[in-house]
């Protein structure tokens, strides 16, 4: 520890002896420093405040009316991109430097320039987006003008491009909304061409081949069966008829005989004798069977308009006018009958045509339904994008009209740019502390430097360690007081050189803040 301690005072006595050195360097350094920090030039800082408010009323209330955007999205990446080259020309176009400068190369020097000295920060709280331009230049009216500058093409990009981008979209969207408006007119001329083509074909509403298929067989099957009832009732309205019709032709309980009555037993006889000679297969029996058939159903027919000439006469007494009025009333209802009958088998023809007709189709009818469904899907398919495209037109017209009444996003300029009337840089103060620390420290080390080169024993302690050798002792050098007092006077100097060189150094703090603002 001793020996560190007597090294380091070695050193320092080296130092003290090679002061003017130091004291020279110093003095040197210092001047051509302070020198070259008063002649930098002043810089002036303009900033500018400005809000984005992306909260407004009337998103919400166009919330799935518009194209939705996020608006906090977009003012970061039209901040993240405010000092791009474009923008940056912008800039220097809107704050006056085409006029100043017509080389490229000091355009690109000053773009550069511009692009290094504005500086944008966001207030760093979420959702508050409140921005800070600032710009510092030797121009403090050149300043204002770079930083107004940054603040309108801010606000450009926040409302124009949007407009721009909206636009764009609307461009592409009229272009595609035509494009669909031909398909869509080109398909319906197609399902208008094919519904002609297939006239009387086509399936009904929401019916395909089977379904109407089966439609066909249901009525078709329900029309029988209805006349399958009619026709019963009406053969049970014919025997009532015939009942009555007997009754009629009954006088005091004895049947009245008709001419055709003795043709028909004679034909029996004959039958009888036939029978006699061949088998009940003979072809002479079965014409002879077949004609007292046919003669049996006309002596019914004949009986049938004898008893209506009594009942229209009247004859027969009372019993004959009872079943006069029955034989009206069931007349009635037959004709009645037997016109639901035609009716009900019209209908039954009628069905029974669609049927075998649509049965004919068997081949036919499946493609066109199919062939049909393919232009209908492509027709809808083709409506559906091109209504989708319409509404979303409309939804970017709506867009357009938010921006244009900047009512999306608002933009508001807080704190505008001024001009200042003091410099804020550079700071001459710190700048010129360095200088003198600097000075001094050069001084020191030029010191010790030519200390070192040039060594001295002012101690035993130096002695031994050069020499390597015991020393036993040491005598003290008596000065004149001449000698003595010469050095005095020479640190008396060198401690006032030092004071000088501090009042300087105070002087220029004092001209800084005084004659510099």
């Amino acid at each position: 520890m001793n020996d560190l301690v007597e090294q380091v005072l070695s050193y320092l006595r080296g130092i003290w002896r090679k002061r003017w050195y130091a004291m020279a360097l110093a003095w040197l350094v210092c001047v051509i420093g302070w020198i070259g920090v008063l002649k930098l030039p002043d810089q002036y800082e303009v900033s500018a405040k400005a809000f984005v408010d992306t909260q407004t009323i009337l998103r919400p209330l166009l919330q799935g009316l518009t194209v939705e955007v996020n608006p906090d999205t977009q003012v970061g990446l039209i901040m993240k991109t405010l000092l791009t080259r474009p923008n940056l020309e912008q800039i220097a176009h809107k704050a006056g430097l085409d006029n100043q400068i017509q080389d490229l190369e000091a355009k690109e020097r000053w773009l550069d320039k511009l692009q290094n000295k504005i500086n944008l920060v966001g207030s760093g709280r979420e959702k508050e987006n409140l921005y800070t331009i600032t710009y510092e230049d030797r121009d403090p009216q050149f300043a204002k003008r770079v930083v107004e500058s940054a603040l309108a093409v801010f606000e450009s990009n926040l409302v124009g491009g949007n407009q721009q981008d909206s636009a764009a979209a609307q461009r592409f969207l009229d272009e595609q909304i035509a494009d669909y408006e031909v398909r869509l007119l080109e398909a319906e001329d197609r399902l208008k061409a094919f519904k002609l083509k297939n006239a009387g074909l086509m399936p009904s509403e929401g019916q395909n081949y089977n379904a109407r298929l089966q439609q066909y067989a249901g009525d078709l099957s329900t029309g029988r069966l209805e006349l399958s009832q009619a026709e019963n009732r009406r053969n049970s309205l014919q025997q009532q008829i015939a009942q009555a019709l007997q009754q009629q032709l009954r006088g005091d309980g004895e049947v009245v005989a008709l001419p055709i009555d003795q043709r028909i037993q004679s034909l029996e006889q004959n039958l009888d004798e036939l029978l006699i000679k061949f088998t009940a297969k003979h072809p002479d029996v079965n014409i002879l069977k077949q004609t007292i058939a046919d003669l049996k159903k006309q002596r019914e027919q004949e009986r049938l308009r004898y008893a209506a000439s009594l009942a229209e006469s009247g004859n027969g007494g009372s019993r004959a006018q009872n079943v006069n009025t029955v034989y009206q009333q069931l007349k009635v209802r037959l004709a009645e009958e037997e016109a639901n009958v035609a009716s009900l088998r019209v209908r039954v023809d009628e069905y029974q045509r669609r049927y075998r007709e649509l049965q004919s189709q068997v081949s036919v009818l499946p493609q066109i339904e199919a062939e049909l469904a393919a232009l209908n899907r492509d027709y809808e398919g083709t409506r559906k994008k091109y209504d989708e495209l319409v509404s979303r037109r409309e939804s970017v017209k709506l867009s357009q009209e938010a921006e244009r009444s900047k009512q999306e996003i608002r933009f508001k300029i807080l704190d505008p740019p001024r001009a200042p009337l003091k410099p804020t840089g550079p700071n001459r103060l710190l700048l010129m502390t360095a200088v003198l620390g600097a000075g001094l420290a050069a001084g020191i080390g030029l010191a010790f430097l030519v200390a070192q080169l040039w060594p001295t024993f002012d101690s035993r302690f130096s002695l031994k360690q050069i020499a390597d050798i015991p020393v036993f002792g040491s005598v003290s050098a008596v000065l004149p007081p001449a000698v003595v007092s010469r050095e005095r006077r020479m640190a008396i100097v060198y401690v006032g050189l030092v004071g000088v060189l501090v009042l300087v150094y105070a002087g220029l703090i004092v001209v800084d803040r005084v004659g510099f603002q």
